[in-house]
């Protein structure tokens, strides 16, 4: 499975919980060293909280589940 793919199976297991406060997550890209470029959008956009909703939420069940990524950037939109 590619990675992107891979990415985007993370990804819908935590949206539900970004979508119930407004908010959301795209994969935007993975570069070929494995980084990975999201965007938080909606209401997650301009949280106070986003960072920690990137850090412990968002980038934990990424690394938990696909170790071998590496740096996992949010942009905002």
């Amino acid at each position: 499975m590619p990675l992107a793919h891979k990415i985007e199976s993370v990804l819908d297991t935590i949206r539900p919980y970004l979508q119930a406060d407004g908010g959301d997550v795209e994969l935007v890209e993975v570069q070929s060293n494995n980084d990975v470029i999201l965007r938080l959008t909606g209401a997650c956009s301009s949280c106070s909280m986003s960072e920690m909703t990137m850090t412990a939420g968002i980038e934990e069940s990424l690394r938990k589940s696909i170790p071998d990524l590496g740096k996992i950037v949010a942009i905002k939109e």
